[in-house]
């Protein structure tokens, strides 16, 4: 039964003068978006999904839906990701900047201890003074 239904809707599509197309509708515009600074698709953020849908008369605000408080939730957990990462990368440049400043003061001593030039070569060093 199944095949035949198939093959009777392939033939339908075959035969019809209109085009069939399989691509989601949603899609639509999302490279605009991105081009424009937006969101890929128009329920990600904006006041359409972060606002409240609607209030009481007196002027409370209405309790929050499950979507409002998951994406309230997600996007602290994102904000904490980003705070401790950033100061992962700051303590990374710390360390960084203090082990050239290390290399950089044993370099120094290095040259400070060696030995120094005597008698004629240290006079062919400065032939003006």
């Amino acid at each position: 039964m199944a095949a035949v239904c198939r093959t009777l809707c392939c033939s339908v599509l075959k035969h019809s003068s209109r085009q069939f197309s399989t691509t989601c509708g949603v899609q639509g515009g999302e490279l605009w978006r991105k081009e424009h600074g937006l969101a890929r698709s128009g329920t990600e953020y904006g006041p359409l999904t972060d606002a409240p849908d609607w209030s009481f008369a007196d002027g409370r605000p209405a309790p929050l839906l499950k979507g409002m408080l998951r994406r309230r939730q997600e996007r602290e957990v994102l904000a904490r990701r980003i705070v401790m990462l950033s100061s992962e990368v700051d303590k990374g440049i710390e360390s960084w900047r203090e082990k050239q400043e290390e290399a950089k003061r044993i370099e120094e001593h290095k040259k400070s201890q060696s030995l120094k030039p005597k008698g004629r070569l240290l006079m062919k060093k400065n032939p003006q003074s």
